[in-house]
C-alpha cells in the first residue's frame, strides 16, 4: 500500500497531491457535508463501496488505467528511529468514593438541563446525561450492586499529561519518573499532536488502564468534552461517542450501544456490576472460593456465580455508529484488568486458589510490577506530522508507522524472570501474528477476556484479530545482563482485507517485507547480573498448565441454531436517516439477504436462560472478519464443521471470533443475568462502519424502541424492521 523508502521524488509529488485531494472530500465526508450516497451519485464512490477511479481523488492513480496504479506516501518520522524511544506503561485510571461525583449518579439517566453542543457549535439546552431516559435504559441491578467505585473520564483533545500514574516504579518502567511531564507524541522526535488529531481519554498519550475487582461495582462517568462543532476534527472522526466495555458481563444500558451517543456537554453514566456470569442461578449462596473476590488483607470474598466464568483483560473503546474506526483510531480506547480470588495480581500468595501469575507482591492485590498491559496498533501521519485516515479504504486502513502503547517500536527494559503481557489488538484493519526473534517458547494463558483451561507453549502465535487479546508468559530468567530480544511481527498484510502471507521469523526480521509494520515492534531489553527472584507460578510442575476450566454448557438444553453470514453486497432495505448505513458490507441471518446496518433492525432475540447455537460464515474467500458478538462469552465447538480444527488456544471462552477466509465457525453461547440491545459486528471497524453491524434483543417479547438521541435529548421510535427468524 505505502511507496518504498527509496521511492523518487516524482512518486512522492504524485501521491502526496492524490492524497491531498482525495483528503478533502474525506473531510467534507466527516463534516457531514456530503453523505456516502451522495458520492455514490457523483461518481465518486462505486456501487461496491470502494473509491472510483478518477484522477486526483485518490492514491490509486494518475489516471484510470490499472498499469499506473500508485502507492500511499510514507509518513514522514521526522529522525525517529526504531527501538530509540521507551515504552509507555499505561497510565491508572483514579478511583474514587462514590461520594465524589457531582452531581450524584442515578438509576435512571439524569435530565436536569445543561449547555449541550450540537453538529454546528452552538450550544443548545439539554440533558446533562446522555443515557436514554426512563425506566428502559435505567441501571438494572442499582440496588443489588450499588457502585462502590467512581471513576471520572473526559475524553478530549491531547494535551501534556502532568499526572502520568503507571502503578510501577521507574525501574519497572525503562527509568521514566512518574513525575516527568508526559507529551501527547509517538516519538521524542516526533512532533506533538493537536487537540483536534488525536482524542483519548483525560486527554493522555500514554494509554488509560483501569483496574477493578469482583464484586466492587463501579460508575464509570463519561464525559464528552470534544471540540464542539464537528468540523473541528482534523479531518476524521465524530465528536459523539459512546463507551463499549468489551466484553461486560451487566445490562444493555451500560453496553455502549452504537445508537445510545451522547454530544459535547453531556456525560453517561456507566454501572459496570463487575459480576461472574450465573449469579442468579449457580453458586447463589456464594460458597465457592474460586468464585471470589480479593478482599484487600490476603483472604477471599466469595460471591455468587460461576467460577468458570471468571474474566481477566478487558478493553473499553468508542462505538459511535459508523465511525468507531476513526475514533478508536484518534485514541478512544483503553484496557481494564479484572482480578479474581483466581487471578489476583499478587504472584507470592499461595492460598490454594490464587494461580499466582506474574504480577508483583506488594499489593494485596493489581501487582503490575510484571505484568504489562500491551496496546499494539498502526498509524499513518500527514506531512505535518498529525494523525491522518482514510476512511475511503473500505477493505481497513493500514497505517505504516507500528507503534506499541502509543510509542513507535519502542523498547521496554525487563529484569531476568517472567513476564505476562496483556496484548490487545487495538488496530482498526491489522491483523498481528507475534513471535520472539530468537523463536523462544511463548507460554499463551489467554485468549480475549479469559484464561484458558490449560497453557499453550507456542514459538509463534495465531493471527490476533482486531480487538482480541491475548495474554502470554516469557521468561527472561535465562539471558545475560544486556541481551536484547524482540517480539516480532510476522503477518504482512497488502491490503486490509486479510493477512496475505505468514513470514518465517527470519524472513521477518529481513526487512525485505514490503509492509512497514512487519518484523521487530517492540524491544526488549534484559538487565541484571543474576536471575530476579520470582515467586510466580511455575508451569512446569505437574499440573502447573491448568488454569481456568470451561463451563458445562451441556446442562442447558440448545433452544435453537442460527447461523450468520458476514460478506460483500450488502443492501439497505431500511431508510432511516440516523440508525441505517450504506456500505459494501453486510450481514446475512438465517439465509436471509446479506442486508446493511441498521441498529433499528431487530435480527435476533434469544430467550433469558437459553442456549443457543451460533455458526459464523465468511461469505468469501478474499477476506477475513473477526467477528465480536456483545454481552456473553461463547464456547467454540467447531471450525468448517469440524471439532479437531479446533486449536488449543481458542478451546476456551472468547468474545472475538476470527472467521479465516472462507471458513465458518460454530459457538454455543448461555442468555442469563441482564437484558436489553446488543450488537454483534466485524470488529475490522472499517467493516462495522460500512455496514457490517446488526442488532439482537433479549429479554423482551416485543421489540424495544430505538433510542434517536439529539442535543436537546434522546427521542424513541419503533424498531424499523424486526427479521421473521428474529
Amino acid at each position: 500500500m505505502y511507496l518504498p523508502e527509496n521511492a523518487s521524488a516524482a512518486a512522492i509529488r504524485i501521491a502526496e497531491r492524490a492524497r491531498y485531494h482525495r483528503q478533502q472530500i474525506i473531510r467534507a465526508l466527516s463534516h457531514g457535508q456530503v453523505s456516502r450516497r451522495e458520492l455514490l451519485k457523483m461518481g465518486l464512490i462505486t456501487a461496491g463501496g470502494g473509491v472510483a477511479l478518477k484522477y486526483g481523488l485518490h492514491p490509486f492513480l494518475p489516471s484510470a488505467r490499472a498499469t499506473d496504479l500508485v502507492l500511499l506516501p510514507r509518513s514522514p518520522m521526522f529522525g525517529a528511529k526504531p527501538f530509540t524511544a521507551r515504552m509507555l506503561r499505561f497510565t491508572q485510571f483514579k478511583r474514587s468514593a462514590i461520594s465524589t461525583l457531582s452531581p450524584a449518579p442515578l438509576e435512571q439517566a439524569n435530565t436536569d438541563k445543561t449547555q449541550v453542543f450540537g453538529p454546528d457549535g452552538v450550544a443548545v439546552p439539554g440533558p446533562k446525561e446522555g443515557r436514554p431516559p426512563g425506566p428502559m435504559w435505567a441501571h438494572q441491578g442499582w440496588t443489588d450492586f450499588a457502585p462502590v467505585v467512581a471513576v471520572e473520564a473526559f475524553q478530549e483533545g491531547a494535551n501534556t499529561c502532568d499526572d502520568y500514574d503507571p502503578g510501577v516504579p521507574s525501574s519497572g518502567n525503562s527509568g521514566i519518573l512518574q513525575t516527568d511531564p508526559v507529551r501527547p507524541c509517538f516519538h521524542p522526535l516526533m512532533p506533538d499532536q493537536s487537540g483536534t488529531a488525536m482524542w483519548t481519554f483525560d486527554g493522555n498519550a500514554p494509554p488509560n488502564l483501569l483496574l477493578v475487582r469482583y464484586g466492587e461495582p463501579v460508575l464509570f462517568r463519561h464525559h464528552n468534552k470534544l471540540p464542539g462543532k464537528v468540523t473541528e476534527n482534523n479531518g476524521f472522526g465524530r465528536n459523539t461517542i459512546t463507551t463499549h466495555e468489551h466484553n461486560g458481563h451487566h445490562g444493555a444500558e451500560n453496553d455502549g450501544f452504537t445508537g445510545a451517543f451522547f454530544y459535547p456537554g453531556q456525560y453517561y453514566d456507566y454501572h459496570w456490576p463487575i459480576v461472574h456470569a450465573g449469579f442468579r442461578t449457580f453458586n447463589t449462596a456464594a460458597t465457592d472460593p474460586r468464585c471470589g473476590s480479593p478482599d484487600g488483607s490476603g483472604g477471599i470474598r466469595k460471591l455468587p456465580g460461576d467460577w468458570r466464568e471468571t474474566m481477566s483483560t478487558h478493553w473499553f473503546h468508542d462505538h459511535m455508529f459508523s465511525f468507531t474506526s476513526q475514533n478508536v483510531y484518534k485514541g478512544n480506547a483503553a484496557m481494564m484488568n479484572i482480578y479474581s480470588s483466581l487471578d489476583r495480581g499478587n504472584e507470592a500468595l499461595e492460598d490454594g486458589v490464587n494461580l499466582r501469575l506474574p504480577s508483583g507482591s506488594k499489593k494485596d492485590w493489581g501487582n503490575l510490577d510484571y505484568d504489562v498491559n500491551l496496546l499494539l496498533s498502526d498509524k499513518a501521519f500527514d506531512t505535518g506530522g498529525q494523525l491522518t485516515f482514510d476512511i475511503f479504504d473500505l477493505d481497513g486502513f493500514l497505517g505504516d508507522v507500528m507503534m506499541v502503547n502509543h510509542t513507535y517500536r519502542p523498547y521496554f527494559e525487563v529484569a531476568r524472570r517472567k513476564y505476562r503481557f496483556r496484548i490487545l489488538n487495538g488496530s482498526v484493519g491489522r491483523f498481528y501474528k507475534l513471535a520472539l526473534s530468537n523463536a523462544a517458547p511463548i507460554l499463551q494463558i489467554g485468549n480475549d477476556g479469559n484464561l484458558l483451561p490449560r497453557a499453550v507453549q507456542l514459538t509463534e502465535l495465531d493471527e490476533q484479530g482486531i480487538a482480541e487479546r491475548y495474554d502470554i508468559v516469557i521468561d527472561f530468567s535465562s539471558y545475560s545482563d544486556g541481551t536484547k530480544i524482540y517480539l516480532v511481527n510476522l503477518a504482512e498484510h497488502q491490503n486490509g482485507r486479510r493477512v496475505a502471507n505468514d513470514l518465517s521469523i527470519r524472513e521477518a526480521m529481513s526487512g525485505n517485507s514490503a509492509d512497514p509494520c512487519v518484523g521487530p515492534i517492540l524491544e526488549f531489553r534484559v538487565k541484571g547480573q543474576a536471575p530476579a527472584p520470582d515467586p510466580s507460578r511455575d508451569f512446569s510442575k505437574p499440573g502447573g498448565m491448568n488454569l481456568i476450566e470451561n463451563p458445562d454448557h451441556s446442562r442447558v438444553p440448545i433452544a435453537r441454531r442460527r447461523t450468520f453470514e458476514f460478506g460483500r453486497g450488502g443492501k439497505q432495505v431500511t431508510r432511516d436517516p440516523v440508525s441505517s448505513a450504506f456500505g459494501p458490507w453486510g450481514i446475512k441471518t438465517d439465509g436471509g439477504d446479506m442486508l446493511n446496518a441498521d441498529y433499528g433492525r431487530v435480527s435476533a432475540a434469544p430467550r433469558p436462560g437459553s442456549r443457543e447455537i451460533w455458526t459464523l460464515v465468511n461469505g468469501g474467500g478474499g477476506w477475513d472478519h473477526p467477528i465480536h458478538i456483545h454481552f456473553e462469552e461463547g464456547l467454540v465447538l467447531a471450525r468448517d464443521g469440524s471439532a479437531s480444527l479446533v486449536p488449543p488456544w481458542e478451546r476456551g471462552r472468547k468474545d472475538v471470533y476470527r472467521l479465516r477466509p472462507g471458513g465458518s465457525i460454530t459457538i454455543s453461547l448461555q442468555f442469563r443475568d441482564w437484558g436489553g440491545m446488543f450488537m454483534e459486528h466485524c470488529h475490522n471497524t472499517v467493516h462495522e462502519d460500512n455496514a457490517m453491524l446488526l442488532r439482537w434483543q433479549l429479554g423482551e417479547l416485543q421489540a424495544l424502541p430505538t433510542p434517536i438521541p439529539t442535543p436537546y435529548g434522546v427521542k424513541f421510535q419503533a424498531p424499523t424492521q424486526v427479521l421473521p427468524t428474529a
